[in-house]
């Protein structure tokens, strides 16, 4: 029910913000209107993919870790309780002085699985978390591994950047599906009226689904990039073998379905999606565990 109700306020806060943008911006350059005498105006129609396009990835970075905490239910550490906690502080600290940035908020959820996620808008405005199933089975240096491996996601700005990445590309879906839809609706069914018919609106849902589905590609290839550079920055910073280590023990983790929220999973160490190579590989947030450990055997840095 929490989840339900985190979705259903971040699209209610993206409806919002993205409409009084885009009537603001329209009133302010004098836009008009999408559709004018029979045709688009390509000029408002880019406007219009561009707000709402990059309006809710926006939106969506900057109540990410608020998000994150309500979703998962992450306890962060004010005060650390016992050694472990003292110990997760401290190594994170010590792992973020290392690439420079500010110290991220550090915190605890409560899953069997093991797991770990780093979110935030900016560098300097952080969350790092491990699972309780992660601290309880994992060894010490796997747990350091992983947790620079999020430090690395932080350093490298990869939730910043995915969602830009995410940002244009809804942008370019929108745009595209209503110039096809337009063109349907005007050259195919001979739409002459002022203002467009139910082909442009159908037409421009279906494109909506079919160019978003070969767009989620490219943002998973970026995320699939983006795996194999946190680890990197995991063996720099913890050594490869300490890496290689934690990715072996995540297996029976990805055997099993995955416990994360959805809107997280592309920010977790541990993505919960089967081995092996298939087409659904062109759709997966992370590479395989046996793809990543290979990467890191090559890597000399």
């Amino acid at each position: 029910m929490m989840r339900i109700g985190l979705f259903l306020l971040t699209n209610l806060a993206v409806l919002l913000v993205c409409g009084i943008a885009f009537t603001v911006i329209s009133a302010v350059f004098g836009l008009g209107g999408v559709h004018s005498g029979g045709n688009l105006n390509l000029i408002s129609l880019m406007v219009m993919c561009l707000v709402w396009g990059m309006g809710g990835s926006i939106i969506s970075l900057f109540l990410s870790k608020w998000m994150a905490k309500k979703s998962t239910g992450t306890v962060v550490i004010e005060t650390p309780q016992n050694g472990t906690e003292q110990w997760l502080v401290d190594t994170v600290a010590r792992q973020a002085q290392a690439v420079g940035i500010k110290m991220p908020e550090v915190g605890i959820f409560d899953s069997a699985q093991p797991n770990a996620f780093a979110t935030g808008w900016s560098k300097n405005s952080s969350l790092v978390a491990v699972s309780t199933g992660l601290i309880h089975t994992m060894t010490p240096d796997e747990v350091e591994a992983v947790l620079a491996h999020e430090i690395g996601h932080v350093a490298n700005g990869d939730m910043v950047t995915l969602a830009l990445i995410q940002g244009v590309v809804n942008a370019f879906v929108m745009f595209f599906a209503r110039i096809i839809g337009n063109f349907v609706d005007r050259m195919i069914f001979k739409n002459e009226s002022d203002s467009p018919g139910i082909a442009y609106f159908i037409t421009s849902m279906v494109m909506d689904i079919l160019l978003g589905i070969l767009a989620s590609a490219i943002v998973m290839w970026f995320s699939r990039l983006r795996e194999y550079r946190a680890d990197e920055m995991g063996a720099r910073l913890a050594g490869r073998d300490k890496m290689i280590s934690a990715l072996n023990a995540l297996r029976p983790a990805e055997a099993r379905p995955d416990q994360m929220p959805e809107a997280m999973k592309a920010f977790a160490i541990s993505s919960g999606q089967s081995q092996g190579f298939s087409m659904a590989n062109l759709f997966r947030s992370h590479p395989t565990l046996d793809d990543r450990v290979a990467a890191l055997q090559k890597f000399q840095g």
